[in-house]
């Protein structure tokens, strides 16, 4: 009897304790509301266990349409994750291997580059985007067709020799959806729907048009602040700036978009077996290692931090116009912080460096 009684009052001090925390984070997220704006979703589980979720500021800041809690954001490249996921599919199905070389599937300008160096950004692949923006007509949507044909047209050189150097590579994973597409035999799209998404009930989340976005009621659009105005005006109202809109076709790099309460199914499904082997996840957690026999802080579609508050962590962050988003997973005490900003505030790096401190 008396063990019984210890037990229930640590669980009470404990569940008082984890209140306390909770109810401090609240705080700190309400005073960047009211001070900064701060627009955004917030959601803090253990184990599963949605142990605070909250939202803050507009889905829209014209009309002044109160966010919600379970309002579909932009992710931006958080959606690289999935891409990897895709990829280690495929691997799992005998259909590819992650040192098989790029011109396996798809004609490139570049040598020596293999599925490996794609996943974990040291291909020394040159940036996609700068030869779009410098040559492609923006009056119309580019696919990842498109980017390939132009990388090819125009041939920038190479950054580095691939596997020497670790360098964040947006082109890279726009060509593993194109490999992914070659060696399955189906469309990214239609393969990350039927094989990720539908599979774990994901019923927010997809690779949307421009027009599927429009047809959400609750998408939370993007917002940029213009100093003239002292507002937040959405982003979409610069399309001649806005990659997102005549890149808007382009597969693996970003595209999702997603709630937060589907992104924990998603975390969940990564401590099973539902998607791949947890020996490829393995993998996917295992920072790179280069040529000089240094490591990279990256997987495969994953940063990477071994020693944390909390021990080993993965995460990544997204950032496109008017968005700013981050997943974060504690790996032994499986606590998952979830953040989508919906008007990209200047502290938001400082905001995401105070949650885990509020709450570990």
């Amino acid at each position: 009897m008396k063990k019984i009684l210890l037990f229930a009052c640590l669980l009470v001090a404990d569940t008082l304790f984890a209140s306390d925390r909770y109810a401090s984070l609240d705080s700190f997220l309400q005073e960047q509301a009211n001070t900064k704006r701060f627009s955004a979703v917030v959601l803090v589980a253990e184990k599963g266990k949605i142990r605070y979720e909250k939202a803050f500021g507009y889905r829209s800041f014209a009309d002044k349409t109160v966010l919600q809690s379970d309002d579909v954001f932009e992710l931006a490249s958080v959606s690289k994750q999935f891409t990897a996921m895709v990829i280690m599919m495929l691997k799992e199905k005998g259909l590819l291997q992650f040192d098989d070389p790029v011109e396996k599937y798809l004609s490139i300008p570049y040598k020596g580059i293999t599925i490996r160096h794609l996943l974990t950004h040291t291909s020394g692949l040159p940036d996609y985007q700068a030869v779009m923006d410098a040559h492609w007509d923006k009056t119309k949507v580019a696919g990842n067709e498109d980017i390939l044909e132009y990388l090819n047209r125009y041939a920038p050189p190479k950054l580095f020799e691939p596997g020497t150097k670790y360098s964040y590579s947006n082109t890279g994973y726009v060509l593993l959806a194109s490999i992914a597409e070659k060696a399955s035999g189906r469309d990214f799209i239609e393969f990350c729907n039927t094989e990720i998404f539908y599979k774990l009930r994901m019923k927010h989340t997809a690779i949307r048009t421009l027009a599927e976005k429009a047809a959400v009621k609750n998408f939370a659009a993007g917002h940029i602040y213009v100093k003239e105005k002292d507002d937040f005006i959405r982003a979409d109202s610069f399309p001649s700036s806005n990659y997102t809109i005549w890149l808007g076709n382009r597969k693996g790099p970003g595209r999702i978009s997603s709630t937060a309460e589907d992104l924990l199914k998603w975390d969940r499904a990564l401590y099973t077996e539902q998607l791949v082997k947890q020996s490829t996840l393995a993998e996917a957690f295992t920072p790179m290692k280069l040529a000089d026999g240094s490591q990279s802080n990256y997987g495969f579609g994953w940063v990477i931090a071994e020693n944390t508050e909390a021990g080993k962590m993965v995460w990544h962050n997204g950032d496109n116009p008017g968005y700013k988003t981050q997943i974060m997973r504690y790996l032994s005490p499986q606590k998952t912080i979830i953040v989508l900003c919906n008007n990209a505030v200047d502290n938001f790096d400082t905001i995401l460096k105070q949650i885990p401190s509020k709450i570990l």
